[in-house]
């Protein structure tokens, strides 16, 4: 997998947390450094720990699969992608901003974390099938998750809700879009 394809892969995966951060940032009083703090450190440092935690899974699975990877990396990809994409379309657009009196709550927030970065475990399985470092790979997707959350929180504080909608639907695209060229790859190089 290229350095691109890896960042565009971080990019999907970072929608969600993004599309959740502007969600919290458009209802926030005020954003203040320790929240960029926090926002950071929870969504950026949980979507590089997922993708540890799940290619050691993927490690111990690598022999069964090989012949298979391609295919398990599209379907992961593609599911992904689309429940990402079907829940932000389905989303009602004021429940999105519907948050108790903190919003910034380092509690709520490590909640939400945790839940936006499933996804990031589940992709984290795959990563041992391709030709990436996973060290290299986790700490991508941790560093642009963590500054897309950031984005996210200052774009949600300017720009209100509506933002965060459009961010994880286009982030399950990009899941989507990622999972079917790497499945075209696989099979133009006929392996």
């Amino acid at each position: 997998m290229s350095f691109g394809a890896l960042v565009v892969l971080a990019l999907g995966l970072a929608m969600d947390a993004s599309a959740v951060t502007a969600a919290r940032g458009a209802n926030a009083p005020r954003v203040r450094t320790r929240d960029v703090v926090l926002v950071a450190s929870l969504f950026g440092g949980l979507h590089l720990l997922m993708p540890l935690v799940g290619s050691l899974a993927g490690l111990r699975a690598r022999a069964l699969v090989e012949r298979w990877d391609h295919w398990i990396a599209f379907v992961l990809l593609i599911a992904i992608g689309s429940k990402t994409t079907w829940s932000a379309w389905r989303s009602r657009r004021g429940a999105i901003g519907a948050f108790g009196p903190d919003v910034l709550d380092p509690l709520a927030l490590a909640a939400v974390a945790v839940a936006t970065s499933i996804d990031a475990l589940a992709v984290g399985i795959t990563l041992p099938l391709l030709d990436v470092s996973i060290l290299g790979a986790a700490a991508t997707i941790g560093a642009v998750t963590a500054l897309t959350s950031i984005g996210g929180l200052f774009a949600g504080r300017q720009f209100g809700v509506r933002i965060g909608r459009w961010s994880s639907a286009f982030g399950g695209l990009v899941l989507i879009a990622l999972g079917m060229k790497m499945l075209i790859e696989h099979l133009a190089m006929g392996r």
